[in-house]
């Protein structure tokens, strides 16, 4: 007793999926509908056919995404935000005139604060970043909470496991982290506090205090033009025994 009627449609609207080809063709189908709304809700794509989006991907006006970025399932990005080449995100929010790459990764919680900049090779997991911040340079940063303008130098990692847990780092407003430092989480680093580059941190830093776990600087007068010398002398010991084999 019900009516029959028949619709027409757009072929790739509604395209047989049988095969892993189909589900290619399929995705590629979704992938350029995207990019082309994207460009049309006024979001600067400087390679489009090299930029792929999840179904849920939410992007806010004036962004500009460079050639090689993947968006993974629920990623919020708002407006004027920078995203470079080869990045990765998933799971994460993208605050307003943020910076992210080129090389950066993105996982599940990460929050990236308000013109905070997150550079080459760094990746942010579960982390909050007030605005801000910059994380430049070959960065691990997990389980974590940065103050407003705090600035994380080259090679920092937070230590956030330790086997069985995972344990938080916070890091006050305007702490600077020096380069090459670990963070053994739990630990609290204070407002404006300065971390010296190269320390293992295991304590808590007050505020505006300096914390720095590092070895003092020895200097052995001569040794390294005596242990070239020893070095090319076995070296050439070494090289006469084999001529001699031969």
């Amino acid at each position: 007793g019900h009516n029959v009627v028949a619709l027409e449609a757009d072929e790739k609207h509604v395209m047989g999926v049988n095969s892993r080809a189909d589900l290619a063709d399929a995705e590629a189908q979704f992938q350029q509908m995207r990019r082309t709304q994207a460009m049309n809700d006024g979001i600067t794509l400087i390679d489009p056919k090299t930029v792929y989006f999840s179904y849920d991907t939410a992007l806010g006006r004036d962004c500009l995404l460079e050639p090689n970025v993947f968006f993974g399932p629920n990623v919020l990005v708002e407006d004027n935000v920078t995203i470079k080449a080869n990045s990765h995100l998933e799971g994460c929010i993208v605050r307003r005139q943020a910076t992210i790459g080129p090389f950066a990764r993105l996982r599940p919680d990460a929050d990236i604060g308000v013109g905070s900049k997150i550079g080459n090779f760094v990746e942010i997991k579960k982390a909050k970043l007030d605005e801000g911040v910059k994380v430049s340079h070959l960065s691990y940063i997990g389980d974590t909470h940065i103050g407003a303008a705090a600035n994380i130098g080259a090679g920092t990692i937070t230590c956030n496991y330790n086997g069985y847990l995972k344990h938080q780092t916070h890091i006050g407003a305007g702490a600077f982290i020096g380069s090459n430092s670990a963070l053994v989480a739990p630990v609290m680093i204070g407002d404006g506090a300065i971390v010296g580059a190269g320390s293992v941190i295991s304590s808590d830093i007050n505020k505006d205090a300096l914390g720095l776990t590092r070895a003092t600087q020895k200097e052995l007068q001569g040794f390294a033009k005596k242990f070239r010398e020893k070095q090319a002398l076995i070296k050439a010991r070494l090289k006469s025994n084999k001529s001699e084999t031969k």
